[in-house]
């Protein structure tokens, strides 16, 4: 079966974290004070994340025992029967869950646990549309916090950040995972365009992210402040992983750099909170 601590390493608690933060910054600028329905929102965004990637590691056991092989499945710590009905248990309650709040954030949670799904069956292995696809159901996490909250109009520029900075992190992560993609036969971009393309083309999104993250105060959404942090907090970090993979490109040096832009979020959200107030 495995342990609890198996259990929890296999949901990715960082990659949770973030999910879940996303929301709550979706319903803190929806600006309804519906904390209680916003919590809850979050707990799902959690639960449905840990669902897939349960999912994903249960399909890419044999890519992580060449990638990754510390994580639950290729260690031992957690059977692979164990992790696709923890993965089923986790679905089923957020799908329950999104339904005592409204339809809006039923079907949401619904498209997103099949699109996650299907993601790591078939999408994953294909150029570019599988990093499409985690991008938007990441930025979709925002929204979902918007329609717990019952407004979410103002999470749609928070939305195209998202989904813009995570097409690029995903971009970089297929170049971390290279040699077990190749060895495998997956179809990334790294894989089938080459690990120097895969890079011009994360230069690409990475400098996108830095300009539509600046949009919402140069159109006077967000206070000063926002800018503020934005140009001191998340600027420089993101400055320096794109000079880092220019210098190095092995899988360690790329993961670490992966790693980087996720705590760099929590700046972000931190950027939000004090600009939208």
């Amino acid at each position: 079966m495995g342990s609890i601590k198996g259990f929890v390493s296999l949901g990715r608690p960082t990659t949770t974290l973030s999910g879940a933060l996303s929301t709550v910054m979706g319903g803190f600028v929806a600006d309804t004070g519906q904390w209680g329905v916003i919590a809850l929102a979050a707990l799902i965004t959690a639960l449905v994340t840990s669902a897939a990637n349960a999912w994903n590691d249960y399909l890419d056991v044999d890519i992580d025992r060449v990638n990754r092989p510390d994580r639950p499945l290729p260690s031992g710590r957690v059977s692979l029967g164990a992790a696709w009905r923890f993965s089923l248990v986790l679905s089923g309650i957020s799908l329950l869950l999104a339904w005592l709040i409204n339809p809006p954030t039923f079907v949401l949670a619904l498209l997103s646990i099949i699109l996650l799904y299907v993601y790591s069956w078939r999408l994953k292995s294909t150029v570019l549309l599988g990093n499409v696809t985690v991008a938007a159901i990441s930025a979709a996490s925002v929204v979902f916090g918007g329609l717990a909250a019952g407004n979410a109009q103002p999470t749609l520029w928070l939305a195209i950040i998202i989904f813009v900075a995570i097409a690029g992190r995903e971009v970089l992560k297929s170049m971390a995972d290279y040699e077990g993609d190749l060895r495998l036969q997956c179809r990334t971009v790294a894989t089938v365009w080459g690990k120097r393309v895969s890079r011009n083309i994360f230069y690409i999104l990475a400098t996108m992210t830095g300009v539509v993250m600046i949009m919402p105060y140069m159109l006077r959404l967000y206070d000063p402040v926002y800018a503020y942090v934005i140009g001191f907090g998340v600027y420089p970090v993101l400055v320096y992983v794109l000079w880092r993979v220019a210098r190095d490109m092995s899988p360690k040096g790329l993961n670490t750099l992966s790693r980087l832009m996720k705590y760099d979020f929590l700046v972000f959200f931190l950027a939000v909170v004090l600009g939208s107030g």
